[in-house]
């Protein structure tokens, strides 16, 4: 790797870490990078995965103030995104690439659907549970469990767009604001990272160059992204969160 490549996975690094803290998607930044430098796809797709958990823990430190209160959804979830992580993680060595390719960018496209309705969707919600005296389960209950779960599998595989579909799911199915579900959020993908990429230490190559490039800079990122998400008013978040997903639903399409 020449010094300008180097310069330009440390780059990468710092933008998917600083977007993935906000938002997710920034696997769409580093991966194209990283096949740039010369590296095959599975090699790349690991080394993303092993560099982008400093990033990861980064962005959840940073939104610790947000998590308050929440270490048992939290706990509950995890174990969901860690099932779904491994088994990912798994798929990516069996399946071939472009096993994903077609349905990945269906899902985002669902994801930002919800993300845009969630606030009427919700209202409607609570109407309903109004009038039937009703209340939301704090958990989401079995239903979000599943579908995180699900939303892992694909995590573990690539990751590209995993928060924005974590964050339409919880967005639907708990009733809490989108900034401390972006915290929660940041931990899931923390775990799913995690958990992928300590299973491909011992399964598959990584180019450990690339790793300590991104895992510093996505460190920094984090931190970044956690600075100015958690000052951004609900409308912008979701408005910037459609942004970041259309862009990852083009990108998608066009590999």
């Amino acid at each position: 790797m020449s010094i300008w490549e180097a310069l330009a996975v440390f780059a990468a690094g710092i933008g998917a870490g600083t977007i993935n803290t906000i938002v997710g998607s920034g696997t769409l930044i580093t991966f194209p990078v990283l096949l740039a430098t010369g590296l095959p796809p599975v090699t790349a797709t690991v080394s993303n995965a092993l560099g982008l958990i400093p990033g990861s823990v980064s962005g959840a430190i940073g939104y610790r103030k947000e998590l308050r209160g929440q270490r048992r959804l939290v706990l509950r979830l995890g174990v969901a995104a860690a099932i779904g992580g491994l088994a990912g993680a798994v798929l990516l060595l069996m399946l071939p690439e472009t096993a994903f390719e077609t349905i990945v960018p269906v899902l985002v496209a669902l994801a930002l659907v919800l993300v845009i309705f969630q606030p009427r969707i919700s209202a409607a919600v609570q109407r309903r549970r109004t009038r039937e005296g009703t209340h939301a389960r704090s958990d989401g209950g079995p239903v979000l469990f599943g579908s995180l779960l699900l939303a892992s599998v694909y995590g573990g595989y690539f990751t590209a767009a995993q928060g924005i579909i974590y964050l339409s799911l919880m967005g639907m199915l708990l009733d809490d604001t989108l900034q401390r579900l972006n915290a929660v959020k940041n931990v899931l993908a923390a775990v799913v990272n995690t958990i992928a990429a300590l299973f491909f230490l011992f399964v598959a190559d990584f180019d450990w160059t690339a790793v300590l490039l991104i895992a510093v800079g996505s460190a920094i990122g984090g931190q970044l992204g956690a600075k100015v998400g958690r000052r951004l008013p609900a409308p912008a978040l979701r408005a910037f969160i459609v942004a970041v997903g259309t862009v990852a639903i083009v990108q998608l399409v066009l590999r």
